[in-house]
């Protein structure tokens, strides 16, 4: 009796020793690749890296050297833009959390609209040369975002829609 009493006293301690706090939680998502369904594990912390990576002066590399937004939020090209963005996009980003690639929410707090669109456009050559881009590259993994081939009125609608995020 004694043994059995001790033998579950080790095993609950054990229980709760090995189910303590970790600040990383992992959520699990089903992605659709070539007919299959794919189960990728992504870690969350509970504030992301790239977070602390806040560039608002930096254009990026690439085609888009200055861009102008109207202070209210164009519904028409915005609702283009989401549905690019669910065509092109929601494989690697998910709009409010972070995925195989960021978040796109509130991105232009911490990017200019220009670096945004240089990224979309120009994902190559900005991982390559960019410092914030190839800091992300890092933080994700090393996967690289695709060049979806958009134009520039493709991305300029995507980006419009980030801003209704």
């Amino acid at each position: 009796m004694k043994y059995a009493l001790k033998s579950l006293l080790l095993v609950t301690v054990l229980a709760l020793v090995s189910c303590g706090g970790n600040d990383e939680k992992k959520e699990k998502e089903t992605l659709k690749i070539g007919g299959s369904d794919k189960k990728v594990v992504v870690k969350q912390n509970a504030t992301p890296p790239e977070a602390d990576l806040i560039d608002l002066n930096s254009i990026g590399v690439g085609p888009i050297k200055d861009i102008e937004l109207a202070a209210t939020v164009d519904q028409a090209m915005a609702k283009s833009g989401e549905a690019l963005f669910k065509s092109k996009c929601m494989a690697c980003h998910k709009p409010d959390k972070r995925f195989i690639g960021p978040a796109p929410k509130d991105v232009l707090k911490r990017r200019s609209p220009e670096w945004v669109m240089n990224m979309i456009l120009n994902p190559e050559e900005m991982v390559q040369k960019d410092p914030v881009a190839k800091q992300l590259l890092i933080e994700y993994n090393g996967s690289p975002m695709a060049n979806q081939g958009l134009t520039e009125d493709e991305a300029r609608q995507i980006l419009e829609y980030f801003r209704t995020l």
